[in-house]
């Protein structure tokens, strides 16, 4: 269904579709009975033997206190850090397959493009003090009845999407009501729910043009900091959660623009022009977005989660120069660089929406929060598309970047429900 106008959402919807038959398999517990003695001698050890034997068991598997932020508050060790752990082995695979789930897109359809191996479908992440349950999709719909979700970003922020549609499918399938010309902007509807998802694509989160040299692509952009992109700030007061993200496009040539002056560039090499790092570049754009969002006063209702960067795993080469991405099981912690440059660009959107935050807490304003997976990520070489993404304008290119479906990435919406779980007092 399209829409010439392209609206964000269409708030009514006169629908009519069936509602998809629930898959989703009660687990049943089948009752024991102990005798008292037996009962009082377990109850005794596990007491005992409790790192913390006072402490009550939290509901839906989540620790009492979760920390979604605020790394660096003093009683941080009394919270649980869902972004911290390991990966595990779990054998019961992912919620769906790529063929259960109808709206995968080609390039992330891995098995269909002949990958064989599946092990890397095989493990949960497991923080180091507490449990992340599995993606709820039945939950999810009802803590968003009659809310807005929009997904805010590039390719990547695209792939976070598809997951999710994936996962909710084991509740509703969601109706494709809008997609333009060039399949950047679509909206999803869940009829049942009265629950609207949307993606706006956005390459630099502020205008970015690119410099064009006899009426072809030069791979130059020009970067107004102080002009934000209306792709996806035009239809921000009716959005109540946005999922911000943004990073691989900035690994290019930029010139930095703002009011009106160059003040500097990145991966340039002109005299008397100020050169910038990527990390500079980076700051500067998710600055001047939060700002905006925190400054909108149309934007009253709207809760932003800035999702941190997404790491590559090009391996002997990069994306143009024969880079790969073969490996077929997970690192360990202690395998991973967290004084890298992918750790260095997660560090400085973090700070940029505790900066956000600050001011907004200042003002009454808005609130921010993150989903950082940077750590989690880092640790999944094997979920690459690499050569299982069939596209056949890029033959011999591996796609190192996006995420097989189903794959690690699906951890990403284990992390959003865990934050809307919390966000709905459904933790005590």
């Amino acid at each position: 269904m399209k829409s010439s106008s392209s609206p964000l959402f269409l708030d009514k919807l006169h629908i009519h579709c069936s509602k998809k038959e629930r898959c989703s398999i009660m687990g049943r517990l089948a009752p024991f009975l102990f005798s008292s003695l037996a009962l009082t001698t377990i109850f005794s050890f596990l007491f005992l033997h409790s790192p913390s034997p006072l402490k009550i068991m939290p509901k839906n598997g989540y620790d009492q206190k979760l920390s979604l932020i605020e790394p660096h508050k003093e009683n941080f060790h009394e919270k649980c850090d869902l972004f911290k752990g390991h990966w595990v082995p779990e054998f019961r695979g992912s919620q769906y397959t790529n063929s259960s789930c109808a709206t995968i897109p080609i390039s992330k359809n891995c098995f269909r493009h002949g990958r064989k191996d599946s092990d890397f479908l095989n493990w949960r992440w497991k923080p180091d003090n507490c449990e992340l349950a599995r993606f709820d999709a039945k939950a999810f719909l009802k803590i968003l009845r009659g809310k807005k979700l929009a997904f805010i970003g590039d390719s990547v922020a695209r792939n976070h999407l598809e997951s999710l549609l994936c996962l909710l499918s084991q509740e509703e399938i969601g109706i494709d009501v809008y997609k333009d010309a060039e399949d950047r902007h679509r909206i999803w509807y869940f009829t049942e729910h009265d629950f609207t998802l949307t993606m706006l694509w956005s390459k630099f989160l502020v205008v970015g043009e690119e410099r064009m040299i006899n009426g072809s692509s030069s791979g130059v952009f020009d970067l107004y900091l102080d002009k934000i992109d209306d792709k996806w700030v035009r239809d921000l007061p009716i959005v109540d959660y946005a999922i911000i993200s943004n990073a691989h496009w900035f690994f290019r040539p930029i010139y930095l623009h703002q009011a009106s002056n160059v003040i500097g560039c990145v991966y340039c090499s002109e005299p008397n022009v100020t050169k910038y790092d990527v990390l500079d570049a980076i700051g500067m754009s998710f600055r001047a977005a939060l700002r905006y969002i925190n400054e909108c006063k149309q934007c009253k209702k709207i809760v932003t989660l800035l999702r941190t960067f997404s790491p590559a795993h090009f391996e002997n080469g990069t994306w143009n120069t024969g880079g790969s991405c073969n490996r077929t099981s997970p690192y360990g912690e202690r395998e991973i660089d967290l004084t890298d440059y992918q750790w260095k660009l997660r560090s400085i959107q973090v700070e940029e929406i505790e900066r956000a935050r600050n001011e907004a807490g200042k003002k009454g304003r808005k609130r921010f929060r993150v989903l950082d997976v940077t750590r989690a990520m880092l640790m999944r070489p094997d979920g690459h598309p690499g050569a299982y993404w069939g596209n056949k304008w890029m033959k011999g290119y591996n796609d190192c970047v996006h995420w097989c479906l189903p794959g690690p990435i699906d951890v990403w919406n284990d992390f959003l429900m865990a934050f809307l779980t919390e966000e709905a007092g459904l933790i005590s």
